[in-house]
């Protein structure tokens, strides 16, 4: 699921992978998914979920090593010379230790955050005085230096680990002659779109189709680091397309600068992350400056705050590479914002889409499980998944945030469909986002194990929400769906404003289709995604790829000319997974994060992760 918010961090990190022609044998049924691929799958992860949010990253600091504790309370911390245990940016108090002193170390910690605002921003303005051939020279002068760190560290390479248990990485075609074909159809319009992106735009974040050249937003930080390649690598594996793969592979080993090179760069790149955690509540900022250090958020969000799907989109990928290094700094900054949010009041039982970083409280008090919102509730789900189900704190945040949705934003409309609506300071807007859509199959996917045998209810929510979106779709001219549908007066799951009433490509219905076809084998969940790949390829395919079309509800669309690289790693591979057969990729060992690259369930008995109560 892909939100704009960080691309969300919503919606939305390793030594290069060296998977060269060996890890291709001829006969598809020998293909093995190799330790290698685990740590492409990072990669995928960890760059379309920061792409979006940490435009240039500033170097990370070293961080120790060291066992989680069972009883111990994580404060932000800078200053290691005061006492006290520093592990990996905080510092770790017994209950016990006194009050006052507890107090002195958070304000000790603000006044060392200002300041080091302070003397970042002098930096920074200190910088822009120079020329910017200056500039220029100067950060290719860093980039050498960093580059040559990194390769004095190839020769300590990051420790092994045990590979998880990987089933599912191929499988047989279809033995149905119509789904077969109908398979092969969606690989071949995956093979168009990359085709096209490597001829025009290879190396760009995304390609402009029709004008045929490569296009970046600010959303990448108007930089070229192949955000297409990175998203679409598991989508061309997956789909069988070995020698696409490793042209993609051969871009990234030589080109993606994070400095340098797949586990490494993983690790790199979540380093760079780091500093935006300094923050006094340890809720991380949007972005931070490669250069200076210094940490901001979008001016929009409501008072310089950050945004729950940005924050809470971050727990799985962290988690993984703590996993992949045994540094279990990642791990402890995503589970320190788990305990932040834990302690706060939530209004109505909802959690609001603002926080402010600086005096950790809530921003305005709006509430969606769309945009802003949408992939904190659905890794709170995928982190008891990714744990093996043993990360039962996550579980009880998921169910109680569920119920709190349910009473305040799901409702019937007039018609008989079940849409989830925003809350808005103290009232319910009747709309819906195709953001939103995903929640279908987050439902369906959540059903086991939910609260007092309800598994039948959820998975039927699941289904009703499909429903909705599905004539979200069938009710405009072009059958596919607008970015936003309102339930008011006569119109329902229709587009009121003109602005609404684009589609960008987006994947979230057709995963949801997925996820419902998976639990409950319907046909007309296959028979649903194939027309949505029909609409697509009649409506959106243009001789140079596919583009976006700016009014769903217009028989001559205005295409918008640009080919989304969530298209490659999202919508194209979830109608490829709707049209195989279940044993590929299969929900018991596998977790999708919100950009649907696969993660591989963690059987976390025998690592240091297991040793936090929230595992128990």
């Amino acid at each position: 699921m892909t939100t704009p918010a960080l691309l969300p961090l919503s919606g939305r990190r390793l030594p290069p992978l060296n998977l060269g022609a060996s890890s291709f044998p001829h006969h598809r049924a020998t293909l093995r998914l190799s330790e290698k691929f685990i740590l492409l799958l990072i990669l995928s992860a960890f760059v379309t979920l920061c792409f979006g949010a940490f435009f240039f990253l500033p170097d990370s600091s070293k961080h120790k090593r060291f066992d989680l504790g069972l009883e111990d309370v994580l404060i932000p911390h800078v200053d290691t010379s005061k006492g006290g245990k520093n592990l990996g940016g905080y510092l770790i108090h017994g209950q016990g230790h006194d009050e006052h002193r507890h107090r002195e170390e958070e304000e000790r910690l603000r006044n060392k955050i200002r300041a080091d605002h302070e003397k970042a921003l002098e930096e920074a303005k200190e910088k822009l005085k120079k020329s910017r051939d200056e500039i220029r020279a100067e950060i290719q002068t860093e980039k050498n230096k960093v580059a040559q760190e990194m390769k004095k560290k190839d020769s300590n390479p990051l420790p092994p680990v045990p590979v998880p248990n990987l089933i599912g990485i191929n499988s047989e075609d279809p033995t149905d002659k119509d789904i077969r074909e109908k398979r092969d159809k969606i690989k071949e319009m995956m093979k168009h779109a990359w085709e096209n992106y490597r001829q025009y735009g290879w190396g760009h974040n995304e390609l402009k189709p029709i004008a045929r050249k490569g296009h970046s937003t600010n959303i990448f930080g108007n930089s070229q680091m192949g955000a297409t390649i990175v998203d679409a690598l598991d989508t061309l594996y997956i789909m069988g397309l070995h020698d696409e793969f490793r042209e993609g592979q051969d871009w990234i080993d030589k080109n993606l600068d994070f400095s340098v090179v797949f586990k490494l760069k993983a690790v790199q790149l979540a380093g760079k992350l780091l500093p935006a955690f300094n923050t006094p509540t340890g809720i991380p900022w949007a972005m931070v400056n490669l250069k200076s250090g210094v940490g901001r958020n979008w001016g929009w969000a409501s008072a310089g705050s950050s945004i729950l799907a940005e924050f809470g989109t971050l727990h799985m990928e962290f988690v993984h590479l703590s996993y992949l290094t045994g540094d279990p700094v990642y791990y402890n900054k995503v589970m320190h914002i788990r305990m932040l949010l834990q302690k706060m009041d939530r209004p109505n039982g909802l959690y609001p889409n603002y926080l402010n970083p600086r005096t950790g409280r809530w921003g305005q008090h709006h509430t969606s499980v769309g945009g802003l919102g949408d992939s904190f509730y659905e890794y709170l789900l995928k982190a008891w998944l990714m744990s093996d189900k043993m990360d039962t704190e996550a579980r009880k945040m998921y169910d109680d945030a569920i119920e709190a949705i349910e009473r305040h934003l799901i409702r019937k409309s007039n018609g008989g469909l079940t849409y989830i609506g925003e809350w808005k300071n103290g009232h319910l807007e009747r709309k819906m986002g195709h953001l939103t859509c995903f929640a279908g199959g987050m439902f369906a996917l959540g059903a086991d194990g939910s609260r007092d045998d309800k598994a039948g209810h959820y998975l039927q929510l699941g289904a009703e929400i499909a429903h909705t979106c599905h004539e979200s779709y069938d009710r405009t001219t072009l059958k596919l769906g607008p970015e936003a549908f309102k339930f008011d007066g006569g119109l329902e799951a229709v587009a009121v404003r003109q602005n609404e009433k684009y589609y960008i490509l987006r994947p979230e219905v057709i995963e949801t289709y997925w996820y419902m076809w998976r639990f409950t084998h319907d046909p007309k969940y296959r028979q649903w995604g194939w027309e949505a790949a029909q609409a697509i390829d009649k409506y959106c395919r243009v001789s140079g790829g596919f583009s976006g079309v700016k009014d769903v509800y217009s028989s001559s669309p205005a295409y918008d000319d640009v080919q989304q690289s969530f298209f490659l790693a999202e919508t194209l591979k979830y109608l490829y997974l709707l049209f195989s057969n279940d044993d590929l990729l299969p929900l018991d060992n596998w977790v999708f994060n919100t950009e649907a690259h696969p993660l591989p369930v963690l059987h976390l008995a025998n690592t240091t992760l297991s040793g936090n109560p929230a595992y128990r």
